[in-house]
C-alpha cells in the first residue's frame, strides 16, 4: 500500500515501528502476540510460524479463506473475499465503499479473538478467514437491503441526499407528520414499497439538504445526511497518529533492546 494507496497507508500505519527482517526471529522469541498475513505455510517456511513462537504466545494468522480447504492457497484481496462471501450480490457491479473483508472480517475479527485469548491465558493459535467472517456479516434482514421505503436514501432539491432509516413505526409516523403526509405512516410495511418511496421522494425533492436537516434536528426520526468525506472528517475525524515509519527505521533501537 506504500505505492498503491499511500494516503491510506499513512493513516493505517501511523504510530507503528518498522525493523529489518533480521530481527524477526529475535522479536518472535519474546512476543506476547504475533499477527501475520502471509498465505498459509509461508510464515512457517520463513522460520516465524506458530511452531516457532513461544508456547505462551497468541499467534494469529489473517488469511483469505482459512488454512485448510480448497481455497486456502487462493490469491485474493478484499473485493474477491466479499464476492465469495455473498456480500456483493445486492450491489454488483458497484464497488463497496469500505473494505469490509479487510477491516471488519479480518482486522476486527482478529482483534476480538486475540483479546479473548489473552484474557484466557494466552498460548493460542488463531486462524482468521476474511471470507468466512465476511459471510457472517451478510444481512439476513430484507428491510435493510431490499428497498423498503422507510430505509432508503432520498435526493433533495440541491442534488444532495438524505438517509432515512425510520424502521420503528414511531419514527416513521413522526417522519410522515413532519412531511405533512401523515396518511403514509400506515403503509410502512405494506406491499407497494416502490410506490410509497416515490411519494416520499417527491416530498424530499422540494427542499435542499440543509433545510431538511433543520426540520429534523430536534426530532426522533432517524434521518441524516449523506455527508461528503470532508464534512465527515470535520465532524467525526480523529487526529492522525503521526507519520508512518520508513522501512527499517527502528532497527537500531530494537537491536539495542534485544542485545544484538
Amino acid at each position: 500500500m506504500r505505492t498503491t494507496a499511500p494516503e491510506w497507508h499513512d493513516l493505517l500505519n501511523g504510530g507503528k515501528e518498522s525493523v529489518d527482517w533480521e530481527l524477526a526471529r529475535p522479536l518472535l522469541a519474546r512476543a506476547d502476540v504475533v499477527l501475520e498475513s502471509f498465505r498459509p505455510g509461508v510464515a512457517a517456511e520463513l522460520g516465524i510460524g506458530p511452531d516457532d513462537a513461544p508456547a505462551e504466545c497468541v499467534y494469529c494468522s489473517i488469511t483469505g479463506f482459512g488454512d485448510t480447504g480448497p481455497h486456502a492457497q487462493r490469491a485474493g484481496h478484499d473485493l474477491n473475499y466479499e464476492g465469495w462471501a455473498g456480500l456483493l450480490e445486492p450491489t454488483a457491479p458497484a464497488l463497496p465503499p469500505v473494505q469490509v473483508a479487510d477491516l471488519a472480517a479480518g482486522a476486527l475479527g482478529a482483534v476480538t479473538e486475540i483479546l479473548a485469548a489473552l484474557l484466557t491465558g494466552g498460548g493460542a493459535r488463531i486462524v482468521v478467514s476474511m471470507t468466512h467472517n465476511a459471510h457472517r456479516l451478510v444481512s439476513r434482514a430484507p428491510v435493510l437491503t431490499r428497498g423498503f421505503a422507510c430505509y432508503r436514501m432520498y435526493e433533495t432539491s440541491d442534488g444532495r441526499h438524505l438517509t432515512v432509516a425510520a424502521l420503528e413505526p414511531k419514527f416513521f409516523t413522526r417522519l410522515c407528520e413532519l412531511l405533512d403526509r401523515p396518511e403514509l405512516a400506515g403503509r410502512q410495511y405494506d406491499d407497494g414499497q416502490d410506490e410509497l418511496a416515490a411519494e416520499l421522494a417527491e416530498v424530499f425533492r422540494r427542499r435542499p439538504l440543509e433545510e431538511w436537516l433543520d426540520v429534523f434536528e430536534r426530532e426522533d426520526v432517524c434521518v441524516g445526511p449523506v455527508a461528503t468525506h470532508a464534512e465527515a472528517e470535520a465532524a467525526f475525524g480523529t487526529p492522525a497518529l503521526g507519520p508512518p515509519a520508513a522501512l527499517g527505521e527502528h532497527t537500531a533501537g530494537w537491536r539495542r533492546e534485544l542485545g544484538l
